[in-house]
């Protein structure tokens, strides 16, 4: 079984879409292992986008994320990775096959309702800035 984090961005929080998006996930095999709603400050919006920094994108991603509550989710499955990110699709919605979250939600590519770990070893350190081990069923 491999876990991975999603967290329903602000935007999708506003939207009403949580129910819409764990319905999608559970329907296609991903179980959740923990989850629960927060509101980042700005400072902890940086900590967790720490590797983008240098990006020019940085700033604006920081804020948005950190602008209302977000839902935040460890999910669990068989390749939990990858079956997470097709689900959502493609960043940018306007790239994003028909039928995955960010095709169906997303007003842009910063605004994309969902965020997901791209691999074994961020969704490793993302998890655990969310969750202690306590918290994980």
């Amino acid at each position: 079984m491999e876990r991975t984090l999603s967290i329903i961005k602000p935007d999708g929080v506003k939207k009403n879409v949580i129910g819409e998006v764990i319905k999608r996930f559970e329907a296609n095999g991903l179980r959740i292992a923990a989850i629960k709603k927060i509101h980042m400050t700005k400072a902890q919006a940086e900590g967790f986008y720490a590797v983008h920094r240098a990006r020019p994108f940085f700033g604006s991603l920081t804020e948005f994320m950190s602008e209302g509550p977000v839902v935040t989710i460890v999910l669990e499955g068989n390749n939990a990775i990858a079956k997470n990110r097709e689900l959502m699709g493609a960043t940018n919605p306007k790239d994003a096959a028909a039928g995955t979250i960010r095709k169906d939600f997303a007003a842009d590519i910063e605004r994309n309702v969902v965020h997901g770990s791209d691999g074994p070893e961020t969704a490793a350190f993302e998890i655990s800035y969310f969750f202690n081990a306590l918290e994980i069923f």
